[in-house]
């Protein structure tokens, strides 16, 4: 019996021209380095096959880059602002779960492009000063929710939160320790709304097993540099990969 009668996995080489790429930006994103490019993931697979299953087949890859993301940074995380962020992100869960079914996915790339872009135009234009105050809580519920919203969608939850988390100057190795938790969290409250809307069939998970030692290579190269790099050069690629997401993500609502 030939492996993929056993295994359907997907077979395109196409699929794999565009996913394999897709996949070592989300691993390297994971680390913290670069994170504005890990919503570039779906779009990028969404070349070959549709969004929800583009989103589906990642399940599997994110869970395996969240354990090693969290592994690498254990004990630089901040928990009290993991405390506040968390409880939020699941109402975001809830109502992608929710929604799914209704709404259409180029509307949802639509408007977390055009919010990215938004944000960065407003911390070029009117950047903060070294004792700007943190951005107020009511914001950070609103953001750390639709995060969790666009997430579920599309795997794009990293621009709203990091429009909240940004503004806090982080330093590179906790922020990036933060991020790596919450989304694990995230990640993880996923499994039972996708299983029930029907995604997670033999056919993606099979496809995803595949992908999965490409994982690990995308986490080390970015754990690597997050651990080198300098705060302000890794706000620069944080900024260039929303840039570059929001754009994207505004040409596939366009088209």
């Amino acid at each position: 019996m030939a492996f993929t009668e056993t295994f359907p996995l997907i077979t395109d080489p196409y699929f794999y021209m565009v996913t394999v790429p897709a996949v070592l930006l989300l691993g390297v994103s994971k680390s913290g380095f670069g994170a504005g490019f890990g919503s570039l993931a779906v779009p990028m697979m969404a070349l070959a096959v549709s969004v929800p299953q583009a989103a589906a087949i990642l399940m599997p890859v994110l869970l395996v880059m969240d354990i090693l993301g969290m592994a690498a940074f254990r004990k630089d995380f901040d928990l009290k602002l993991l405390r506040f962020l968390i409880p939020w992100g699941l109402v975001g869960i809830g109502v992608g779960t929710l929604l799914f079914k209704l709404l259409n996915a180029q509307v949802v790339a639509g408007l977390v492009g055009g919010f990215t872009l938004v944000f960065l135009a407003q911390r070029v234009l009117f950047p903060p000063k070294v004792d700007s105050p943190a951005p107020p809580r009511w914001m950070g519920a609103v953001l750390t929710a639709t995060s969790g919203f666009t997430s579920f969608i599309a795997h794009a939850g990293g621009p709203p939160i990091n429009a909240y988390v940004i503004p806090m100057r982080l330093s590179p190795v906790r922020f990036t320790a933060t991020m790596a938790f919450f989304f694990f969290v995230i990640n993880l409250s996923k499994w039972i709304p996708y299983a029930w809307l029907g995604l997670l069939d033999w056919r993606n998970m099979a496809t995803s097993l595949v992908l999965l030692p490409i994982a690990p290579l995308g986490v080390w190269v970015g754990v690597r540099l997050a651990r080198r790099i300098s705060q302000v050069l890794f706000y620069r690629f944080l900024y260039a990969g929303m840039l570059l997401t929001g754009l994207k993500l505004l040409w596939d609502a366009w088209h």
